[in-house]
């Protein structure tokens, strides 16, 4: 008999259970109406409070992902929880209590920041003295009469930021920020949402595919790619796996002779890029297999543990997907 996936029910989950996870998708599976796959079976927890880099090359399902979450896309398979209630049951309630900016901000060019985001504060229906609240959070409270037309990219997705926070969110939903910045524009946004999240408490999903930047910024973390999730958890836990995985490289004044040492004393070992390599070893082990080189005369001019960044680990793992 085939397995059958039995979908928890999330209303007869504790409160105290759900309370910690900003976002909650169990099994979320969608398909395109030319009947290509774009997710199957998704599972993501975002925990409340954090930075939850969502990883994927393009076409790997983050847009169709988040278009779920936010209501955009019809669900088709699966169940989704947001800020603690079914988004199906509580969608209008929860979608006061979210931000978001999907692909391009949404922005007249001939207005001013404040005009733009005039606009906006009555859709939201909230208290005019928030426009220079957010403009100021974001870095745009000096542009005054400058159209938003006149505005670098930069300064435009800051912009649309801006609007998504008019309205006192706890879950900021951000697909590709940075896409298309310069290295400048990267650092303010880094730092604009590491600002938000720590000193205004606000939960951030931000998608991305520039992964040194998310490295950098990020608490936890989702790979997807092909629509299947490869990897949720922690970056800590991630970088941890990986380094448990990281070797050594010995560089050596005649290598040929210094890994037929090496291998005499039973280690596994391989030359490649005229270096030694072996797997990870103990501190005292590397000092005693150091010390018997010497001793056979085979100079040794560096040792280094050499371990995966997240560029590494991503390839890794699409490439295995």
């Amino acid at each position: 008999m085939a397995a059958r996936l039995v979908m928890p029910n999330f209303e007869a989950l504790p409160n105290l259970l759900t309370a910690m996870y900003s976002i909650e998708a169990v099994g979320l599976s969608h398909r395109f109406s030319n009947g290509d796959r774009a997710l199957e079976n998704v599972n993501l927890r975002v925990k409340e409070g954090s930075i939850y880099g969502f990883l994927g090359p393009n076409g790997a399902g983050k847009t169709t992902t988040l278009r779920l979450l936010l209501g955009l896309l019809k669900k088709q398979k699966g169940e989704i929880r947001v800020l603690g209630k079914s988004f199906e049951k509580h969608r209008i309630e929860i979608l006061q209590n979210i931000g978001s900016l999907i692909e391009s901000p949404s922005m007249y060019s001939h207005l001013t920041a404040v005009e733009n985001l005039t606009v906006w504060q009555k859709i939201y229906q909230c208290p005019g003295n928030r426009i220079p609240e957010v403009l100021q959070l974001v870095g745009l409270g000096d542009t005054g009469r400058k159209k938003a037309g006149q505005f670098s990219l930069g300064m435009k997705q800051r912009l649309g930021i801006a609007a998504a926070l008019l309205h006192n969110p706890s879950l900021l939903i951000l697909d590709e920020p940075t896409n298309g910045l310069d290295p400048g524009g990267i650092i303010e946004m880094r730092e604009l949402l590491k600002n938000l999240n720590k000193n205004e408490g606000i939960t951030i999903v931000i998608s991305s595919h520039l992964l040194p930047e998310i490295e950098k910024l990020v608490t936890d973390l989702g790979i997807i790619n092909k629509g299947q999730m490869l990897f949720e958890g922690s970056l800590n836990e991630l970088m941890r796996r990986q380094q448990e995985a990281s070797y050594l490289a010995f560089e050596t004044g005649n290598n040929t002779a210094a890994l037929q040492l090496i291998q005499s004393h039973h280690f596994e070992a391989q030359i490649n890029d005229e270096k030694i390599l072996l797997p990870h070893l103990p501190k005292p082990t590397i000092a005693r297999l150091n010390q018997t080189l010497v001793k056979h005369d085979i100079d040794v001019y560096s040792i280094a543990t050499v371990t995966n960044d997240l560029e590494s680990i991503f390839i890794n793992l699409t490439n295995d997907n």
